[in-house]
């Protein structure tokens, strides 16, 4: 699903990574794991097309983004790829329905086929109930499920995951754990997160650790 090979990354003087060479295989579940400033959510951040590496080449899903022009990378990001942050980046102002629609709309999809997806997707998260409520009238996981629905919506071959439970209690954060493993066996997905919860790391398929812009171990 991804292989990345002498990936660096300089933000002025301040080198962040310093010649990444990764290999995701398909259908894997693998937490990227070390201390802040480790490198972690750049190299995520690379990963998923939403900056460029100074050096190095990527492939994602046997497709070289880096020859891909901005449009098209974009409409390439868009389908193939699911992202979750730490504090769901939801749009406050649209409804749990809407902000699930948003990456189907962008890809082009009719209103009623993005609706009718979403409302499937809140269905089986167990959000029915929730579809019309804005971000600001839900519970820190219902929006976080919410954000999982939005990532699952063009039905990505790939999902990133930034500290996805980090702003979590216990009883969420096991929840988002379980379904995230759930997610990746019904729809085929790989998974990449970067955690500092030890739980999820320690459930991973693979635990890939960083230090100083150097996998480690």
């Amino acid at each position: 699903m991804i292989n990345a090979t002498n990936i660096t990354k300089s933000f002025g003087q301040l080198q962040v990574l310093k010649g990444i060479d990764l290999h995701i295989d398909k259908g894997e579940f693998v937490s990227i794991v070390g201390a802040s400033g480790a490198g972690k959510t750049t190299l995520l951040q690379i990963l998923g097309t939403l900056d460029k590496s100074d050096t190095g080449t990527i492939s994602i899903d046997n497709t070289n983004v880096n020859d891909l022009k901005s449009d098209k990378l974009a409409d390439f990001r868009n389908k193939h790829i699911g992202f979750i942050f730490q504090f769901h980046q939801l749009l406050p102002e649209f409804t749990a329905l809407e902000n699930i629609e948003i990456p189907a709309l962008i890809a082009k999809r009719s209103k009623q086929d993005a609706e009718n997806d979403a409302k499937e997707l809140l269905n089986m998260l167990g959000l029915a109930e929730r579809m019309n409520h804005k971000p600001n009238e839900l519970s820190g996981g219902e929006k976080q499920r919410v954000a999982v629905a939005r990532a699952l919506i063009n039905r990505p071959a790939l999902i990133l995951a930034d500290e996805p439970s980090g702003s979590l209690d216990s009883k969420n954060k096991e929840e988002l754990h379980k379904l995230l493993f759930k997610l990746r066996d019904e729809f085929k997905l790989t998974i990449l997160v970067v955690t500092h919860d030890f739980e999820l790391a320690h459930i991973s398929d693979r635990i890939i650790e960083m230090k100083d812009g150097l996998i480690v171990k």
